[in-house]
């Protein structure tokens, strides 16, 4: 079907079966049915109930509640209350989590306007706009939201601001023209859209579209149809999950099957293998790496950058590319004059002289020729106006005391059609017409030229150096607004006939300009190994200005319009991809392309973005961005980072503090799998020795390996997660997101570190055999192995030594190193506990010998890292 601004006019209300004076009665009730009301459709959800039962589906989950029942089929209700709690209490975190999800539709509903001014029978009358139907014709005054898309009748001036739609600060002057070429939604100037402002004039508007069929309903189907994408370390962590389920339950089928066969006792060979389950299986590593990812988001917080959903911190230390939208995120969101053109040369704002005629009609003409004003420092009306008015302002000239002193005679609005505006005053006591507008127009209409010598007949030099100086404003992505007057009789009457015979004053150029931390921000990301692209509804001229000042358009990239990207295949835009840094005039299904083939070629994407056109492409990013004091309630639903100042520099700085969150993530989990690995190869030892020395205890009973996984190595793996920031991290590349955590390097490490706690761990239950009973070997490996890894807490804080990384740097591990030894002491010494742990007393001198080979791996693991520090230097 033919787009409906393609469409001529005056076969409008023909194929939309209406008539001028609206729909009848009965046609608007069929019409409703027919198409449903006006709104937004909301995508199902699953219920609360729905997601907590499904936090029990994981692999490692279905092996502790297996072992669970194998504990209560031997008698172990301790063993089997804690881990059913264990169970229960991580199935409650994730559907808190989950529950948390944006609710981005809620919003793009309340951008509908509440009510709505319609023709039924030949009346004017008000209804909501959820009853707005297709061939109504609707009636727009300024301060109206626009109730659905239509094509503009009739149109009195009308200028509608659709920023929320297009990106785009300034209003848009629409007409009731003809368009005869595709055209990109930000130039369709003879249609209004769902939910943009109309900011000046009056139309009559045949709704062409309703409910999900408007721009914004596609808005909302794109949202439907985005899926959430896992983090890298999502990724990573639910493949080692898998794995480690597979590892476990056949290295568990092989211990129960060895020990069986040496024993002939089931139950023996049920607990040996429960026990080797509970030692793999890591029940606090989600939960740590929630709270350190929870403690990240406090602390972005107070840099003005607030996480909306806690995967989003892990994603930012490795984000390879960010997609910013120009307008008020890269740039201040307000036209502001940058330079004059006048008496033949280029000023600035500050430069110009009260004192010289010339230029006080340049102002005259600026704030006269203007219907904007500023209250409180906000501008009311059009943004190149109220520009105008705040240059006076610079300049200390009270633009209200100028306006209460000439009386505005006569005036002609500009309209889109003629880009023009014309008033007539008396100045110093002669009747003069004031123009500004287009220069293309107003060249065509002016016979003279005003310098500093006086009035004469403008040249073809002059038109030449005019026409020459407005290119270059307008390479250089300035809006330029032409100056002009001419003095009258006193009949005079303005007219469009008379709009003629005018003297040229000069050039006003102006910009939305960049902010100015955006060229150092810039500047950081390009050292951090990321690439900046700007995406935009502006024109590629001033895109690509704004671009090169700030640093992102460099020798050798590409700008590209929506239109040519459309036309572009996959495979020319994946060849192409890493040379654009600016792609301008995009659609809403532009900006999800752009994010999804950043994403095919392996990237980790941040989209950031203030407009309702934003929401689809922010929620496809890996890391949405929406900014906080302009952004859209629909954007800030869609993302999953919230700028509360609105600076791109602050994207930097949390992407700083995930690279941190990060390394404090992969340290922790390098903490928690290495003390599961000592468990782990403890158990394999002693169920291997048990073959040939029957009647040997398990080393560790299941409540002893939970007392450690989710008491005494919850606290360390916290406090390694406030570990501060090194310097150096930003002169760091990204890291590659498939590369995830559990590298083959890293999973040597874990069996190094293990294979050291566990050789101590096993020295200590040994002597226990020797010295003592079963009970005392249980509990001397259990002591151990506790303090050992609390003592290998301290190892983990950093790749470097912890007497180059000080002591006092992290007091939080000091703290949780206490508080877990006092938590370990309570259960050596408290009687009531000693039952519920399974404990046996122990004398001073088993006591001296568990400190001593629980401190040894540390001591082993810090000599190594200071003498590798000392060979680095």
């Amino acid at each position: 079907m033919e787009p409906w601004y393609l469409v001529k006019k005056k076969e409008i209300l023909s194929r939309l079966n209406t008539k001028k004076d609206g729909l009848t009665k009965q046609q608007a009730e069929a019409l409703l049915k027919e198409k449903g009301e006006n709104a937004l459709l909301e995508g199902k959800k699953k219920s609360t109930i729905r997601v907590f039962f499904e936090q029990f589906l994981d692999l490692l989950v279905i092996i502790l509640i297996a072992a669970a029942i194998v504990s209560a089929a031997t008698g172990s209700t301790e063993s089997t209350i804690v881990i059913i709690t264990v169970i229960v209490l991580n199935a409650i975190l994730g559907t808190v989590q989950h529950e948390k999800a944006a609710k981005s539709l809620e919003s793009l509903k309340n951008l509908s306007s509440p009510n709505a001014k319609v023709m039924r029978d030949g009346v004017k009358i008000e209804i909501p706009s959820k009853y707005v139907v297709p061939g109504d014709i609707l009636i727009l005054e300024a301060g109206d939201l626009v109730a659905a898309d239509g094509r503009i009748l009739d149109n009195f001036s009308l200028q509608v601001n659709e920023s929320s739609l297009t990106g785009e600060s300034t209003n848009v002057d629409k007409a009731d023209e003809d368009l005869t070429e595709e055209k990109p939604l930000a130039d369709r100037t003879n249609m209004v859209y769902s939910g943009s402002l109309v900011t000046y004039g009056r139309a009559v508007v045949a709704v062409t579209s309703t409910g999900m069929d408007t721009e914004i309903g596609k808005i909302a189907s794109l949202m439907n149809a985005t899926k959430e994408k896992k983090t890298p370390l999502q990724v990573s962590l639910d493949k080692f999950s898998s794995n480690l389920a597979i590892v476990i339950m056949v290295i568990c089928a092989a211990v129960f099957g060895l020990t069986y066969w040496q024993s002939g006792e089931i139950l023996n060979s049920l607990l040996f293998a429960v026990a080797l389950a509970v030692a793999a299986i890591p029940e606090a590593l989600s939960s740590i790496v929630t709270i350190v990812q929870a403690m990240g988001t406090q602390k972005m917080a107070k840099e003005q950058a607030i996480i909306k959903d806690l995967k989003a911190v892990e994603s930012l230390g490795c984000v390879s590319v960010i997609c910013s939208d120009k307008t008020g995120t890269l740039t201040q969101n307000k036209m502001t004059v940058q330079k004059l053109y006048i008496d033949g040369r280029v000023i600035s704002p500050e430069e110009i002289d009260l004192k010289n005629q010339l230029h006080r009609y340049m102002l005259y003409d600026a704030i006269l020729s203007n219907d904007s004003s500023i209250v409180d420092g906000n501008g009311i009306g059009d943004p190149t106006e109220f520009c105008l008015l705040e240059m006076a302002d610079k300049i200390e000239l009270d633009y209200n005391f100028v306006r209460d002193a000439l009386e505005r005679i006569e005036e002609i609005p500009f309209d889109s059609d003629r880009k023009l505006m014309s008033t007539k005053y008396k100045l110093h006591g002669v009747p003069t017409v004031l123009t500004k507008g287009a220069l293309d127009v107003l060249l065509g209409r002016t016979t003279h030229i005003r310098t500093s010598d006086g009035v004469r007949e403008i040249t073809k030099e002059d038109i030449d150096s005019i026409t020459k100086q407005n290119f270059e404003f307008s390479n250089n992505g300035l809006r330029v607004l032409a100056f002009a007057y001419k003095e009258v009789d006193d009949d005079f009457t303005l007219s469009l006939e008379s709009e003629n015979g005018f003297t040229f004053i000069g050039l006003i150029s102006m910009i939305d300009p960049p902010r100015e931390e955006s060229v150092e921000a810039v500047a950081d990301a390009k050292r951090a190994g990321i690439k900046p692209v700007m995406i935009t509804g502006d024109h590629k001229i001033t895109a690509t200005a704004i671009a090169k000042q700030i640093g992102i358009f460099t020798d050798g990239d590409i700008a590209v319009t929506g239109s040519e990207l459309d036309a572009m295949s996959e495979d020319e835009l994946t060849e192409k991809i890493e040379k654009i840094s600016v792609y301008a005039r995009v659609s809403p299904e532009n900006k999800i392309r752009i994010v999804n083939a950043w994403q095919n070629k392996g990237n980790i994407v941040a989209m950031t973005g203030d407009g309702v056109n934003d929401a689809p492409a922010l929620k496809k990013a890996d890391i949405g961005v929406a900014m906080g004091i302009t952004g859209t309630e629909v954007s800030k639903d869609a993302a999953s980072m919230i700028l509360s100042d609105d600076n791109f520099a602050t994207i930097i700085k949390a992407v700083t503090n995930g690279r941190n969150v990060f390394r404090n993530i992969k340290n922790s989990i390098k903490f928690l799998l290495s003390g599961n690995m000592a468990a782990i190869l403890s158990v394999l030892y002693v169920s291997i020795l048990a073959s040939f020395i029957p009647g040997l205890p398990v080393p560790f009973a299941p409540v002893h390996l939970l007392f450690i996984n989710l008491l005494t190595d919850s606290l360390p793996a916290i406090a390694i997660g406030m570990e501060p920031a090194e310097r150096g991290l930003l002169n760091q590349k990204p890291r590659n997101p498939k590369e995830g955590i559990l590298t083959k390097e890293f999973m040597l490490k874990l069996l190094g570190i293990g294979g050291l706690i566990a050789i101590c761990t096993m020295s200590s239950y040994h002597i226990g055999l020797i010295t003592g009973s079963n009970a005392i070997a249980t509990t001397m490996a259990f002591a151990t192995l506790t303090l050992a890894r609390l003592f290998h807490g301290f190892n983990c804080r950093s790749s470097k030594s912890i007497f180059k990384l000080g002591f006092m740097s992290n007091p939080w591990s000091l703290a949780a190193f206490g508080l877990g030894v006092a938590l370990l002491s309570l259960v050596l010494f408290i009687p009531p506990l000693q039952t519920v742990f399974s404990v046996a007393p122990l004398n001073i001198m088993q006591l001296m010998l568990i400190l001593l080979f629980a401190l040894l791996p540390t001591v082993v693991i810090q000599i190594c890292k200071t003498v590798r520090d000392i060979i680095k230097k």
